[in-house]
């Protein structure tokens, strides 16, 4: 399979050369030029380079020069301290001087900062954007892309949540939170496009920026206000044609993973909890000697099930073919890529079937620049993926649950007899759920095209351009897969079983296709850009209209006109004006729509005089913006909450003399017809600078937001027996810090830089409907937006421990606990806030506790000698919070909750040391309230990447006719330093490993790059 998509890959790419080849073939003529700059003075010494051609040209003292060309190439003008022109060769006349402005200070060929649909060089940008490019990305075989910007960009947190193949998610935030209802994932665009970019290839991107001040966001009107992730894929080279391939191969490592008490300690522990509760034990001492001994596997099991069935690594690999170039009248990028992920599970592969989790995902794109003729320009993209998910029947969770909390002496995994062992209580074999239970196969195919055409309306006045875009997205999915069913025997005796379940024989399960998706936008409008001596004006305005359909729910619509005016003068003073007008039918007709305004400005203080003679100042400006922002997702108790609407169902009526049942209509919540969007306030101020001949960069901003608008609960009375949906009376804020630098030297033959970000943010609620009568210490205003995840969800309010109870005294000597009926020594110990003697509910207070880190931050580096190279980048976060409850006292009542860290509870011979409370089976609700016993710090610092690489010299490939190639080694989630002590869990993500989570996975592969 894998051999056959590598042929197809490199067949394509023979094609599109081949073709690309006869493009560039014409009938070739001489063509003459000069070359002068802005003064108009001829310039000597500028490179003039033709497209696949390696002529060294310049031009002579008068700024002329001579080149062979055909009617297709694209001559490139290139001198130190001036930009890069690029040029058709029929636009090459010798009455018509080619002008090749000064190179200014962050305005050169690699400083294009991509905003919404438009291109501004760095020292125009008057917003607060943050950009990383393809170089910068590591190349590593990971499922998503999520998780490959962690700690590279100020202002963005990165939190992994997943690990399983295919679901290697991981969430956004950006700066901070500043709603406590509605979600703040930030908004994610593909070329402009609402479109998810998780599952894109690696090597489609070209940059990714991420957008976080309204100087930026105003543009998106009520969908900016929690930032944009923006993402521009590459595009062909006029220039030069380029093909590449990498291959990647490697393995993933659990880090983190359940270690489960043998038998023998299962059952002695079990035994102690039951005479804590009062009762007799359930083991006696010969099945306790035969644990011990294990002397009979059957009647006396020990299974250690995570080393039974989860291996100690799977491979993964990844395999990229990419060809761009292309000449004056049209340019491509076209990329083929395969992915292919194994799971850790052990076994399941039969001769029907394979239930072993595994993805893979084939990627496609090809994006076409046509320059129709002088004034038209249009662009063709289609873009795509098919991915496939392959899991067990049983689904991965229920899977991972019966490996890691199965206790090791339920059951046999098979009987003597060779049937599935099994009990009563737990019917879940895991080796049965792999070979008799069948898989699942889910297959989701995606379709991305985008047309985008440019006409010049020079005609009319000079710099106006009409521009239109459309786009068509469709998505898929496709579940097939094999039923089978099991039975398992119990083994009560010797050669005596009891039967559970009913056995059936595989078959095809029935496929369906779900969730199809259509997203279609159109963006309209028109460009009109100008110099007009040392004024500089741009300005854009578009209409969009965007739609989302899908069979199981009502479309989705929007709708904004956004404008923007961009001002500089002398490319010094830069100023920007964003008025953007913006619906969502998510409100009433008539409350549909708002304005969402925004300035911002920039200053390029080191032009001035007062600081010229300043030599190590190379660079720096100040800027700044102001504006409000939008966020329509505001998380309504249901979905066109404006409106009252009745269900039918539920309660059963007679009626008439036959007494026949009807079904009732009952009224929903009751509408708020004044609902609103979350307004967002956002002001930023910060600035840029380069020092030390541009070797060294410093990026540093301040910025705060004020939310309000937020939705919170109706405390009108309730006298009409009827519950109200929200209303928007709610308000929050968050401010803080960010900053990044980066220095790079070259010091003779060794090249090294450095870089660190780094963000702190504080937030705090303002306004929200609480209780009437609440105490103070309860009430959420003017603590942290957010809070610490649980069982039972997102928990600000904890009760305040004091230790474990050490005896009978100090119980009668401390005030009630209402929590459990039978406090006993060994249970937490909690304190009496408000002083009644009692402790309940008004005993719980509002804390600072949260999972969103106050800070975060990244730092790294980079060196090059000779052909080695090697690169590296930590990760870190402080001010986070974790709870660890829902590991410690995992489990159920047929297991007794006894689990690895059950070793550590208390008892009178291990007080002292004590680690966790006394085991208990029935009386347990003293110890698993949400106190701050179970809270620990989850700040950590990551080795999150490091990569060594070695590039063959150019003689040695050159008869392989190889432009680069570069062999590498690289691995991800390499060490994790934390708080947690002797803990063995991830800070990031505690769960994983244990109860039903996948395990936390390092990475660790070798790649080669081609370059022909």
């Amino acid at each position: 399979m894998k051999l056959i998509n590598i042929r197809y890959i490199t067949s394509l790419i023979l094609c599109l050369l081949s073709a690309g080849k006869t493009m560039a073939q014409s009938e070739e003529t001489t063509v003459s030029g000069i070359v002068v700059n802005t003064a108009g003075q001829p310039l000597e010494g500028v490179s003039v380079l033709v497209q696949e051609k390696t002529q060294g040209i310049f031009t002579d003292k008068e700024g002329r020069f001579n080149v062979t060309t055909t009617g297709n190439d694209r001559v490139i003008l290139k001198k130190a301290g001036y930009n890069t022109s690029y040029l058709a060769s029929f636009e090459i006349k010798p009455e018509n001087p080619l002008v090749l402005k000064e190179s200014l200070v962050g305005a050169g060929d690699d400083d294009n900062v991509y905003i919404p649909f438009g291109i501004r060089k760095n020292r125009e940008v008057t917003a607060t954007i943050s950009t990383v490019t393809e170089n910068d990305l590591p190349q590593l075989p990971l499922s998503t892309l999520n998780n490959a910007l962690t700690g590279r960009l100020p202002g963005l947190h990165i939190q992994q949540t997943g690990n399983r193949p295919g679901t290697d998610d991981a969430s956004f935030l950006i700066r901070g939170r500043s709603s406590y209802n509605s979600s703040q994932a930030p908004l994610v665009l593909v070329d402009g496009v609402a479109r998810d970019f998780m599952d894109m290839d690696l090597n489609e991107i070209e940059s990714i920026s991420v957008l976080k001040d309204a100087g930026s966001l105003s543009w998106y009107g009520m969908n900016g206000a929690n930032g944009v992730v923006y993402v521009t894929t590459k595009r062909g080279s006029a220039s030069s044609t380029k093909v590449t391939f990498d291959a990647q191969g490697g393995v993933q490592v659990p880090v983190t993973l359940a270690n489960p008490l043998n038998s023998y300690a299962y059952a002695f522990l079990f035994n102690e909890a039951r005479q804590n509760d009062g009762q007799a034990p359930l083991y006696n001492q010969e099945s306790l000697v035969g644990y011990y001994n294990g002397t009979d596997r059957y009647a006396y099991p020990d299974n250690n099930f995570p080393e039974q069935f989860l291996k100690k690594a799977s491979p993964v690999q990844r395999y990229v073919a990419s060809i761009s170039g292309g000449n004056a009248f049209a340019r491509y990028f076209t990329l083929l890529s395969f992915y292919d992920q194994d799971g850790l599970y052990k076994g399941g592969n039969n001769e029907n079937y394979n239930s072993n989790t595994n993805f893979r995902r084939y990627n496609f794109r090809t994006n076409l620049d046509l320059h129709v003729n002088k004034t038209l320009d249009v662009s063709l993209d289609v873009g795509g993926r098919v991915n496939n998910l392959r899991y067990p029947r049983d689904g991965n969770t229920n899977f991972l649950n019966a490996v890691l909390s199965t206790p090791s002496n339920a059951f046999s995994v098979m009987n003597e007899d060779g049937s599935y062992g099994g009990s009563n209580y737990f019917r879940n074999n895991p080796l049965a759920m792999l070979e008799a239970r069948g898989n699942i196969t889910d297959v989701y195919r995606t379709l991305l095209a985008t047309v985008n055409v440019r006409q010049k309306l020079d005609a009319l006045t000079k710099g106006l351009s009409l521009n239109l875009f459309y786009t068509y997205d469709m998505t898929g999915l496709y579940t097939s897969g094999f039923n089978q069913n099991y039975e398992i025997y119990e083994r009560q005796a010797a050669g005596v079983f009891k039967r559970y379940g009913n056995q059936a024989p595989v078959n095809y399960a029935a496929s369906s296709f779900s969730g199809n998706v259509r997203n279609n936008e159109f963006w309209g409008g028109v460009d009109y850009d100008r110099e007009l001596g040392k004024h500089g004006f741009k300005f854009s305005s578009r209409f969009q209209r965007a739609v989302s359909a899908s069979s199981s729910r009502l479309d989705d619509h929007r709708e904004s006109i956004a404008n923007r005016l961009s001002y500089n003068f002398n490319q010094r003073y830069f100023a920007d004006v964003i008025a953007t007008y913006a619906g969502s039918q998510n409100f009433i007709k008539d409350k549909r729509y708002g304005w969402f305004p925004a300035v911002s400005a920039g200053w390029i203080v080191s032009e001035e005089r007062l600081l010229k003679p300043l030599k190590f100042l190379d660079y720096l400006k100040l800027r700044g913006s102001y504006g409000l922002v939008g966020n329509d997702g505001i998380n309504a108790s249901r979905r066109f909450a404006f409106s009252n609407y009745f269900t039918r169902g539920g309660t059963q009526y007679f009626f008439g003399t036959g007494y026949s049942n009807v079904p009732n209509t009952s009224e929903l919540d009751l509408a708020n017809p004044d609902l609103t969007w979350e307004k967002a306030r956002k002001a930023s101020a910060g600035f840029d600078a380069r020092f030390f001949k541009q070797s060294f960069s410093l990026t540093a901003d301040y910025f705060h937001e004020r939310r309000t608008d937020l939705l919170t609960a109706d405390l009108s009375p309730a006298i009409i027996g009827q519950t109200l949906v929200q209303i928007n009376a709610g308000e929050a804020e968050y401010q803080g810090v960010e900053g990044s630098l980066s220095y790079n030297k070259t010091l003779n033959k060794v090249s090294f830089g450095l870089h660190a970000n780094y963000t702190y943010v504080k937030s705090k609620i303002l306004s929200l409907n609480e209780e009437a009568g609440l105490p103070d210490y309860q009430r959420q205003i003017g603590f942290p937006i957010g809070g610490v995840e649980t069982s039972s969800g997102v928990v600000r309010r904890f009760l305040i421990s004091e230790g474990l109870f050490q005896n009978e005294e100090e119980i009668a000597a401390a005030p009630v606990q209402r929590f459990s009926g039978n406090v006993r020594p060994g249970d937490i110990r909690y304190k009496d806030v408000n002083n009644d003697g009692l402790i309940d509910n008004l005993d719980f207070i509002s804390t600072d506790y949260s999972d969103i880190p106050s800070s975060y931050f990244g730092f790294g580096g980079s060196a090059r000698y000779a052909g080695f190279d090697m690169s590296f980048l930590f990760q870190g976060v402080t001010g986070r919070t974790i709870q660890i409850s829902s590991l410690v006292n995992a489990g159920t009542s047929s297991s007794g909750y006894i689990n690895q860290f059950s070793a550590y509870r208390w008892t009178p011979a291990t007080a002292e040391a004590a680690q966790y409370p006394r085991l208990t089976i029935n009386d347990r609700a003293n110890n698993i309230v949400n106190s701050d016993y179970w809270l620990r710090s989850g700040d950590f610092l990551k080795l999150k990447h490091v990569e060594l690489g070695y590039t063959l010299p150019a003689g040695a490939i050159k008869r392989l006719k190889l432009a680069t190639c570069r062999f590498y080694v690289s691995g991800f989630n390499l060490l994790t330093f934390d708080k947690l002590k002797d803990l063995p869990i991830d800070p990031e993500m505690p769960d994983a490993g244990f109860n039903s989570s996948y395990p936390y996975l390092a990475t660790f592969a070798l790649g080669m790059n081609l370059k022909f």
